[in-house]
């Protein structure tokens, strides 16, 4: 077990040193790192053994952790390696052997300025209550940012900070807020339990780490209505989809009281990507929408395919459609035009913005 652990930290240790952002661990395969958003295979290391994988992965867990993998065939985890470096790790079964997906966590938590995001998530961090969504693909950055307003806060405000996290990722430590994270497995049995206690916690600010089903986003709406400031974050692609997605999870007959309840209680709503730059790194490209009265408006009436047109035409206020952030991206030259097409949830909106060029 020993010499299982040594290898996998060794690769731990060199995704760290290499800035990758994920390493993957597969059956009859080379480690496979994720640089600046392209995959990277690591011949170094030789074909992944299965029976040894299994050995490697199970040599990362406690032992309820293991009992829980072989039960289940897949766990959501924490890892620690060297003292310092962190990883969310995701173990799975694929074609009947084991593997494992690590995502890198940095140990200090970058600032708004420094992810370059949109100045209006000041704004959020200085929110008393309500709810705000981070929304985007796997690997956007959504936890990063949530963390980078969350700090903030800590920094600001003296306010408790409740997270439900799974696994936890970012760690916080009390600065002028005090700050409770919960993992799930190891600090609570369920989601459903740890939203129902919350509120038992004395919490100002609560940050639910993924609205996975319709009782994790009804918790979180009802949270946030009784005076609380609630994050949380969502795999959706743009602010409207969000709107539909939260809608279209519940039940029909229960969607004219949550369309009511979302209205008033959604502050805004931050959809984002990482886009490959002309330099070969990586920039954050976002879409903002600001919950005032025209958009919860169109929340309550049900027309949230008129949400973009509101967004397009409310920069004053803080808000940009994503294609109008990749256009400003485009003409500064940080984004290639194709690239900034690709990444384009409306590409035909971003070829008029941009021009033929």
């Amino acid at each position: 077990m020993e010499k299982n652990e040594n290898i996998i930290q060794s690769l731990l240790m060199l995704a760290a040193e290499k800035n990758a952002s994920d390493l993957h661990l597969m059956a009859d395969s080379y480690p496979i790192y994720r640089i600046m958003g392209k995959l990277v295979f690591y011949e170094p290391a030789g074909l992944m053994n299965p029976t040894a994988l299994l050995g490697y992965i199970g040599g990362l867990m406690n032992p309820t952790q293991r009992e829980s993998f072989m039960r289940d065939m897949e766990l959501d985890f924490s890892v620690t390696v060297g003292g310092k470096y962190r990883f969310r790790a995701n173990a799975y079964y694929q074609k009947g052997s084991a593997a494992i997906s690590l995502r890198f966590i940095p140990d200090k938590i970058p600032g708004i300025d420094a992810l370059r995001l949109p100045g209006i998530c000041h704004a959020f961090a200085k929110l008393k209550q309500g709810f705000v969504v981070v929304t985007g693909p796997t690997g956007s950055g959504k936890s990063t940012t949530v963390a980078s307003v969350l700090d903030e806060i800590n920094e600001s405000r003296t306010e408790h900070i409740v997270s439900i996290e799974d696994p936890v990722e970012f760690i916080h430590v009390n600065k002028k807020s005090i700050i409770s994270q919960r993992e799930l497995g190891s600090d609570t049995r369920s989601w459903d339990a740890a939203l129902k206690s919350v509120l038992r916690q004395d919490p100002n600010v609560v940050y639910i780490g993924e609205m996975r089903d319709a009782e994790t986003m009804s918790a979180a709406m009802t949270v946030a209505e009784t005076g609380h400031l609630v994050f949380a974050t969502l795999h959706t692609n743009s602010a409207s989809q969000t709107i539909e997605r939260i809608v279209d999870s519940f039940p029909e007959d229960q969607q004219p009281q949550i369309v009511l309840q979302l209205s008033m209680v959604l502050e805004a709503v931050l959809s984002q990507r990482l886009v490959p730059t002309t330099d070969g790194k990586l920039t954050i490209a976002t879409e903002i929408l600001i919950a005032t009265p025209a958009v919860r408006n169109n929340i309550r009436e049900g027309k949230s395919f008129q949400i973009d047109n509101v967004i397009q035409t409310s920069g004053n206020l803080g808000m940009s459609l994503l294609e109008q952030n990749l256009a400003d991206l485009v003409n500064k030259k940080v984004v290639d035009r194709a690239v900034a097409l690709e990444y384009a949830i409306r590409p035909s909106v971003l070829d008029k913005m941009i021009g033929g060029r």
